[in-house]
């Protein structure tokens, strides 16, 4: 090789690191956090908040249905705060649309994306993941494999698109592989607590005992915590004041 042409190529080569490092410098200015607003809560994740592209599971504390909404409902504040359309996927259309709007999401920013298999919706998830400029992609599972996670991980991470693994089971045999790895980078578990109580007759403000199941870099927590509002962010409930439903336990990656 002449002098002349090792020199061209090495250009070609300086320009294309250039090119990937300001790719690499653009996805991590979008990754970024979201935070829940909630200083306990917020405390104990790293870089204070959900991460940006990055893959995040959620599932009823029991393998109930009432549980089962409650964890869907949670992913949808969340995914409600995000900008940008939210892209949920599906395989059973069940959703009740008033319920995602009193928690912030407005059936007029989701695109639903209906499958007869899960296959199909873990690959309309990495689709949607892949293509960017989405404020979250939002996936019914009962079954989520590591290699499907970690599909989902990377394509979460090219784009800096949150994704939201809502796990949802039939039966009770279903819910154990919830204790299976994946690659998510926060796993939690919502159960439907007795609402708030109210100094009249009536019914308050639901509440939930949100437990943070595993966490990459970070120590597990539960908290008891009021419901998501209409703008999909969640309170600490009073309950928690006196550190009986705010703790946090060792690290467990099951």
């Amino acid at each position: 090789m002449t002098a002349a042409r090792a020199y061209g190529v090495s250009n070609v080569i300086s320009a294309l690191r250039e090119r990937i490092a300001s790719l690499e410098g653009v996805s991590a200015k979008k990754a970024g956090c979201l935070a829940f607003g909630v200083p306990e809560i917020d405390a104990v994740l790293p870089g204070g908040g959900l991460a940006f592209g990055a893959l995040h599971e959620f599932a009823g504390g029991g393998a109930g249905t009432v549980d089962g909404a409650a964890a869907a409902l949670c992913a949808a504040g969340i995914a409600a705060r995000t900008k940008g359309p939210v892209v949920w996927c599906l395989t059973r259309p069940d959703l009740f649309f008033p319920a995602l709007a009193e928690v912030g999401l407005h059936p007029d920013r989701v695109i639903f994306v209906e499958s007869d298999k899960e296959e199909d919706v873990l690959a309309n998830m990495e689709e949607g993941l892949s293509f960017g400029g989405l404020g979250a992609v939002v996936g019914e599972l009962v079954r989520l494999p590591m290699v499907s996670s970690r599909r989902l991980q990377l394509a979460a991470e090219k784009t800096g698109t949150m994704a939201l693994a809502v796990r949802r089971w039939r039966r009770q045999t279903e819910a154990n592989d919830f204790g299976q790895p994946t690659a998510s980078t926060t796993r939690w578990r919502v159960s439907v607590m007795p609402s708030e109580e109210l100094p009249v007759p009536g019914v308050g403000r639901a509440q939930w005992l949100l437990e943070l199941m595993r966490v990459k870099a970070g120590e597990c927590a539960e908290f008891l915590v009021r419901a998501c509002d209409d703008k999909g962010r969640l309170d600490l409930s009073s309950g928690s004041s006196d550190g009986s439903h705010s703790s946090r336990r060792s690290l467990d990656f099951a």
